[in-house]
């Protein structure tokens, strides 16, 4: 090596702190980011440009659910004969997803939405907004109130939020053997939520058998999903409304029956209208459901479990009528 070569690597070896053929340092990796948790909307002034497209469409003969799916994308739901529960023909749903365009939404050469309608064919669906015919039920004589806003007493651990709703995350704490039941609750808007992580809870009858309560706007309408009866049977038919809307659940119960030496003798039997339409008709309960407090099935009555999950659903107005 000649001398002005020989000075430059050694200049060069004392200016980085290690000799030219010494290996380098490895840089260090930056952190590995971290799991973002999906954006949640707990009112419709907060919900973003999306969510004024999401909802449910109708015209005569034909219904459709848009959702939402975040950053400007959407499915769209066609039904033939009307919306879920209000004349759908139970005939299989077109689906198609799009991302918006301005504020145009084009769903392939299937429908167009634009200006708050949606255009398929020749036909103009506009957007609806439905309400629960037992939405608001006031509780009969002789009803044991469970939630009426104005406290949490009949809760344990049960928390209200600054609109006087009621968390889910919480027992009754007092037990009920055969009843009817209603209350109602709120599912956030959780756009970029997949399956369970959107808007996950359920209602735990006698703190044993789930009535899964979940954002399942525009889905299949499994036993998972709103409506069903988990690991046990799917809804009827998929009444969720959109989120952000208030929707009912109106559940009739008869408690197992045992005989004298505790053996069980008859199911339970349970009927669920979710929005006024019967999702579960006298469905006949096997056994415990997955994730409740009490996983045997005993003479014994139990409370009521509204169950937290993660995500931010809040209940009102929830009153019992026990059956003689």
């Amino acid at each position: 090596m000649r001398l002005p070569a020989l000075l430059c690597t050694l200049s060069l070896a004392a200016f980085t702190g290690y000799a030219a053929d010494a290996p380098k340092p490895a840089v260090p990796k930056a952190p590995a980011p971290k799991n973002v948790e999906p954006p949640v909307y707990m009112t419709v002034e907060t919900a973003g440009p999306d969510f004024p497209l999401q909802g449910e469409y109708a015209a005569e003969g034909l219904g459709a659910d848009i959702i939402a799916l975040g950053d400007g994308n959407f499915r769209l739901v066609l039904h033939k004969g009307g919306l879920p529960g209000a004349g759908w023909d139970a005939s299989a749903k077109t689906e198609v997803e799009a991302k918006r365009d301005g504020d145009v939404v084009r769903f392939k050469d299937v429908a167009e939405l634009k200006g708050g309608v949606l255009t398929v064919g020749a036909t103009s669906l506009k957007r609806i907004e439905r309400h629960s015919p037992t939405e608001g039920a006031k509780a009969p004589a002789g009803a044991v109130i469970l939630f009426d806003g104005s406290n949490a007493d009949a809760w344990n651990g049960g928390h209200l939020d600054e609109r006087k709703l009621l968390a889910a995350g919480t027992t009754s704490k007092q037990a009920f053997q055969s009843f009817t039941l209603h209350l109602e609750f709120l599912l956030p808007f959780k756009p970029l939520g997949r399956g369970q992580g959107r808007a996950n809870s359920g209602v735990y009858v006698q703190n044993r058998y789930e009535v899964q309560v979940l954002d399942s706007f525009g889905l299949k309408g499994l036993d998972n999903e709103c409506g069903g009866v988990y690991q046990n049977s799917a809804p009827k038919v998929n009444m969720c409304f959109p989120p952000l809307q208030w929707q009912t659940y109106d559940i009739e119960f008869t408690a197992a029956k045992f005989d004298a030496n505790g053996k069980k003798t008859d199911n339970a039997i349970l009927t669920v209208k979710h929005n006024g339409v019967i999702v579960q008709d006298k469905l006949s309960l096997k056994g415990a459901t997955p994730g409740g407090g009490f996983k045997t099935e005993v003479p014994a009555p139990g409370p009521f479990q509204l169950q937290g999950h993660g995500n931010p659903v809040y209940y009102r107005n929830a009153w019992v009528v026990e059956q003689k």
